[in-house]
């Protein structure tokens, strides 16, 4: 049985936010959902410092904003970083410094917990990836060898790229001067990275070819086995079908094929492994989705949070409801794992934060 809350923030597509009671999202019993804010506008990837304070990128606000926790419970002051910047929707933390990725730049603010309010400064990592928009966005993830991982998405819907070998990768960046590898190659347009907490391993997401039918190609959930996995883009679409006009002379086997496949057209971007011990224990490394939904399917899907659980390859609803009869009241864009064991989500349609919290320990 699922447990109904009230969504007390909806957007049309094109309107301006607007209050409503009668619309509701579904968790699992025993789930919570709050509204930490609604004051961070096309709120994207987010990254959470020791002090608890949440930073939070944008796509097409071009604004960095940092969200401060009140200590009464009340709701969170939003501070703007930085604005002015191109596409700044990745970040990450790194020895107390706030990484951003604004199209072809990577930014570091350094010591951010003790600056954001002062208007800092930052300092140009690289300017040096490609600066194409289509595509450009950036999510950006710290690996275990605390190098910077930076997805460059494809400069189109589908097509092979021959003057760079950066677009449809993941790079391996050296964080202190900005050196790239190609870490993983044929990866379209990937807006969400987590490392497995066992095998360390990386795991992406990733956005399929458009126009190429409602139910095709799936979308793609990755694990990268090994540096230099190649994952098919543009020849083979989601290790299921070759491209009709690139794919003739590949093979399905030739490329690495999704660990998990999700119905085409639901965007998963944001992914986390659950590592915190405030979820029930069968909760322990499941990994949560931001489904951020479809905008060329002559149905809408997506618009939910999903869960793999450990040892599973299905993703399944864990909260819907932003989708209501073919209307739209938010857009999952990313998911992280809070310092007290509860999931956060940023919707960018809303420019909501929510957090979702369990109420009881008790493990049905």
């Amino acid at each position: 049985m699922n447990r109904q809350i009230k969504y007390i923030c909806a957007l049309f597509f094109g309107s301006l936010c607007a209050i409503v009671s009668a619309d509701l999202l579904q968790l699992p019993d025993g789930f919570k959902l709050t509204v930490l804010t609604n004051n961070v506008p096309n709120a994207r990837q987010m990254a959470e410092s020791p002090s608890g304070t949440l930073y939070v990128g944008t796509r097409d606000a071009g604004k960095v904003y940092a969200v401060i926790a009140a200590g009464d419970g009340s709701v969170p002051q939003v501070i703007v970083v930085d604005e002015g910047l191109t596409m700044p929707s990745g970040l990450a933390l790194l020895n107390g410094d706030l990484y951003v990725g604004a199209l072809n730049r990577i930014l570091r603010y350094d010591d951010i917990d003790s600056n954001f309010h002062q208007n800092p400064k930052p300092s140009v990592i690289t300017d040096r990836l490609p600066d194409k928009r289509h595509h450009g966005w950036k999510y950006l993830s710290v690996g275990p060898d605390r190098y910077l991982y930076v997805p460059v998405g494809a400069p189109c819907n589908i097509c092979f790229s021959e003057d760079d070998e950066r677009f449809a990768s993941i790079l391996r960046m050296d964080p202190t001067n900005g050196t790239t590898t190609v870490f993983a190659h044929g990866v379209r347009n990937s807006v969400g990275m987590s490392w497995h907490p066992i095998t360390e391993r990386l795991w992406f997401s990733d956005n399929g070819g458009d126009m190429l039918g409602d139910d095709l190609p799936p979308e793609e959930i990755n694990q990268v086995n090994q540096s230099g996995d190649h994952f098919g883009y543009p020849f083979i679409h989601a290790g299921v079908m070759k491209d009709p006009r690139l794919g003739h002379e590949y093979n399905v086997s030739d490329f690495t094929s999704p660990e998990i496949k999700i119905q085409a057209h639901s965007a998963p971007l944001g992914l986390v492994f659950y590592d915190g011990n405030q979820f029930p224990d069968r909760f322990q490394n499941a990994l949560f989705i931001a489904e951020h939904g479809s905008w060329n399917r002559s149905s809408k899907v997506g618009y939910q949070v999903s869960v793999v659980m450990a040892n599973q390859n299905t993703a399944i609803p864990f909260i819907s409801g932003w989708l209501q009869n073919e209307k739209v009241f938010g857009r999952p864009s990313d998911l992280i794992v809070s310092s007290d064991g509860s999931l956060l989500i940023a919707d960018d349609l809303a420019g909501s934060i929510y957090k979702v919290s369990y109420s009881s320990k008790k493990d049905e």
